[in-house]
């Protein structure tokens, strides 16, 4: 393989590789023995998942302090995010590079988004819901479908198990915000149960900036309502059916000029039925019917209104071969959108079929999976994976991986006025990557190479090749390379401290023009230290990025930032917990796309109550 990388990254991947065994070498400890679902579509161990992944547990979420979803992600590595103004205004996340649109994010397995855009709707998306999160990077069009050019980003809501337990939790702060939740959860006999509510609101500050056209001084805040939950019900032993449910309904205001008031609103549902049935002990059956809906409006001189329905259907089954595992999995898809946009108003079907074989032998890890996307509008697109993984010692492995995917047009591409295109073609992605992955004692270290390679990318090109586009239409003309090396570091200090870094050197480049791809840095990391005494925790974070440009052109450069961030928990008492959150210490000024304000120092004090 060939990653054409920087120096200073490659000197980096190799110093890792090479000090790893020696770190704490007279400390045998347990390799990362959490269990993940997203990367194999089935419960399985950390250790023995070849694909890259990250995991944000529950006790990460708390103690963080985050106030969105987006905020949270924008901490982690392999992660960045744009936003146009403050909490509860359009975001989209970048996974190595890749669009927003080339990263597939999953509730509780159900698949959200625009059919419209493509990307997912992360304003609407409750943090107090989360019980955790798993990323996986990379192509997982084999598992998933179109769209896992970057990765696939899947949300956990909270479930139930065991005694009756009671949690809620109250917020205040900067920009007159303020949020209250309440849930329970637990088991009763055979039924498992899980409910939730909250409330958010925020007066929140200008969205724009005065050098935008739709500057508009008034403060643009949001109201949000949310409710999720989760029953199942044992009907004997190895045998589950189980529902799952999330609503999320959003109103924000917007800027679109002095003399207009502009809105949004965003309605997020979900909703899935499953059953889950060990047939032998060596086979487990999985199928689900699911739905979500993404309805989007705005109201400003015009109005306008998109609603996308995902109407989805899977059969899985997970068969033990030994020590090895085989999937076979059969889905289909229904995309819907109604819209005052009449020539949006479309459905298309896709129907797949995929296997993957995981194999654990000794030291040895292979996995291999391959996939049909039948869909109506495009035709039949197959893709593949093969990853090799060895064990040099019980705490260091190193791993190979190569694998293809695409991304489906999007309605917009196909058949908005003026600018789609019916015989707009799939957007294709070919990745290879190598890793290294070190783990003993209080010492966590991580290194992945990368080189993905898109073509047939789907741009606004002007004039367009055929006539009848006043200004330009949805073309497959480009070519695109997201290339990098991602470096993550964690070591406990003493009893009480953790230490913990990770560095991001890429170059998601447009192969085309040679520009960067817009609104994506060339180096962005995070680095926290956090101390833990008995039921007080402190920590302190420092947030990097490197400069970005917010056009094709690379004309329009966003500046560089470092953010330093506070945060406090305190567990004063069995059941009550008090936190604590001053983000942007030094009320640093930065944009994360041109002309739209981002908050300065901003502090949050919350109240929690959990009673088991």
């Amino acid at each position: 393989m060939s990653f054409p990388l920087t120096r200073q990254a490659a000197i980096a991947s190799l110093a890792l590789a090479v000090a790893a065994p020696a770190v704490e070498a007279q400390t045998q400890a347990a390799v990362l023995n959490s269990v993940l679902i997203t990367a194999t579509r089935t419960p399985q161990a950390a250790r023995d998942i070849i694909s890259d992944t990250l995991s944000i547990g529950p006790e990460e979420i708390a103690r963080s302090g985050a106030g969105s979803i987006t905020e949270l992600l924008q901490r982690q590595r392999g992660i960045e995010v744009s936003r146009n103004g403050g909490p509860g205004t359009n975001a989209s996340v970048f996974l190595r590079g890749s669009n927003g649109n080339q990263v597939i994010v999953l509730i509780d397995g159900v698949r959200i988004g625009s059919a419209s855009s493509g990307a997912a709707a992360w304003n609407a998306i409750p943090l107090s819901a989360v019980d955790h999160i798993e990323v996986v990077y990379g192509p997982l069009s084999t598992l998933y479908g179109a769209d896992a050019i970057g990765g696939v980003v899947q949300i956990f809501t909270k479930n139930g198990h065991g005694s009756p337990a009671i949690d809620a939790g109250v917020l205040a702060g900067t920009y007159g915000t303020r949020s209250g939740t309440a849930g329970i959860a637990g088991s009763a006999g055979a039924f498992n149960y899980a409910l939730s509510a909250g409330k958010e609101r925020s007066g929140g500050f200008s969205a724009t900036l005065p050098a935008s056209s739709s500057y508009n001084s008034d403060d643009d805040g949001y109201d949000r309502k949310h409710a999720n939950g989760q029953l199942a019900w044992q009907v004997a032993p190895g045998h589950e059916l189980g529902v799952q449910f999330l609503h999320s309904d959003q109103e924000a205001d917007y800027d679109s000029g002095t003399k207009v008031r502009a809105w949004s609103t965003q309605k997020l549902d979900t909703a899935a039925l499953y059953s889950r049935n060990r047939l032998s002990d060596a086979w487990q059956m999985t199928t689900q019917a699911a739905q979500s809906r993404d309805k989007s409006g705005s109201f400003a001189a015009t109005a306008s209104q998109i609603d996308t329905k995902q109407t989805q259907f899977s059969w899985q089954n997970d068969i033990a071969l030994g020590t090895d595992s085989l999937q076979l999995l059969a889905e289909h898809r229904k995309e819907e959108i109604e819209s005052n946009t009449a020539a949006l108003v479309r459905e298309r079907s896709t129907t797949s079929w995929a296997a993957s074989y995981n194999m654990k032998r000794g030291d040895h890890l292979l996995a291999a999976a391959a996939r049909n996307d039948d869909s109506s509008p495009y035709g039949s697109k197959s893709t593949g994976s093969l990853g090799y993984g060895y064990r040099i010692t019980p705490g260091l492995r190193v791993n190979a991986s190569y694998g293809t995917s695409f991304r489906a047009p999007t309605f917009n591409e196909l058949y908005y006025p003026g600018y789609g295109l019916p015989a707009n073609r799939p957007e294709e992605g070919r990745n290879r990557e190598i890793g290294v992955h070190f783990e003993q004692g209080g010492t966590a270290l991580g290194a992945v190479a990368y080189r993905n390679k898109l073509t047939d990318l789907l741009v606004n090109i002007a004039p367009c090749p055929l006539p009848g586009f006043r200004f330009g239409c949805a073309y497959n003309v480009n070519q695109a390379t997201l290339e990098g090396i991602s470096l993550s570091a964690r070591q406990q200090l003493g009893s009480n401290f953790t230490l913990s870094a990770s560095a991001d050197l890429q170059n998601p480049q447009d192969d085309v023009s040679g520009k960067l791809l817009v609104r994506r840095a060339k180096r962005h990391g995070n680095l926290a230290l956090e101390y833990t005494a008995g039921s007080l925790s402190t920590g302190a974070e420092w947030q990097l990025s490197g400069y970005r440009f917010d056009d094709t052109a690379n004309r329009n450069r966003l500046g560089g930032y470092g953010l330093l961030n506070l945060y406090a928990a305190w567990e004063f008492d069995r059941s009550w917990t008090a936190t604590l959150r001053w983000n942007n210490v030094a009320g640093k000024h930065y944009e994360l796309a041109r002309n739209y304000a981002t908050a300065g120092s901003t502090v949050y004090a919350g109240l929690r109550f959990s009673y088991k």
